[in-house]
């Protein structure tokens, strides 16, 4: 009666008799199919392009902002700009009026973990050009990878990620079907056909030379 026992567990057990009617298909799959349910491991991740996107009101320095851009991290491969800050009067009070933002992709690759040391030394630099302790230059560090645009920032949100030193970073933008597509926080500016152009042509770039590597 041992058998007339197991048929009488398979029925009555709930769940049982639809895992041994799956088994054979499962052992096909196994043996057929490559298995992809393993334990990931650790690599490191492709270089990414330097990003800036600078605002200043229009009798700051800029000319000598972007000089000390450039002795820091290199050639500026490519700008974008300037363009008029009109889409909020946030940074006003502290910057005045009449605010031009300007938008520039360095030649030299960084890595990903470059992004919180290059956004305390851009805060330093907005230091050295307020007047009266007030900035007359805000400049916001990122990268352009494949697939996002990745901003610093030194203010948390739930949107954001902790670097390390203080610093997190936003995903601005990622790249679907083609096309960048933005986010609910997202900056009105990034929103702009314009811009998206002139980042979706860096990222090509970008693509050819990390194929090349």
């Amino acid at each position: 009666m041992a058998w007339f026992n197991a048929i009488t567990d398979i029925l009555v057990w709930p769940g049982l008799l639809s895992r041994f009617l799956y088994l054979p298909a499962y052992l096909a799959q196994s043996i057929l199919l490559p298995r992809t349910d393993r334990m990931g491991t650790t690599q490191k991740p492709l270089p990414v392009k330097l990003f800036f996107a600078v605002m200043y009101h229009e009798r700051a320095p800029i000319d000598a902002v972007l000089e000390r851009l450039r002795s820091r991290f290199g050639r500026i491969e490519a700008t974008f700009g300037p363009v008029p800050f009109s889409w909020t009067d946030y940074y006003a009070k502290e910057m005045g009026a009449s605010l031009l933002k300007y938008y520039c992709c360095c030649e030299r690759l960084i890595g990903r973990e470059d992004l919180p040391a290059i956004k305390l030394w851009t805060n330093a630099l907005e230091q050295e050009y307020a007047v009266l302790g007030k900035r007359i230059v805000n400049i916001d560090p990122g990268y352009l990878a494949r697939d996002k645009l990745v901003l610093a920032s030194t203010k948390d949100f739930s949107h954001r990620l902790y670097l390390g030193d203080g610093i997190y970073g936003e995903v601005t933008l990622h790249l679907r079907q083609g096309k960048y597509r933005y986010f609910s926080w997202t900056y009105p500016d990034f929103k702009e056909e314009k811009l998206q152009e002139f980042l979706m042509k860096e990222r090509a770039g970008l693509v050819v030379e990390l194929k090349n590597q």
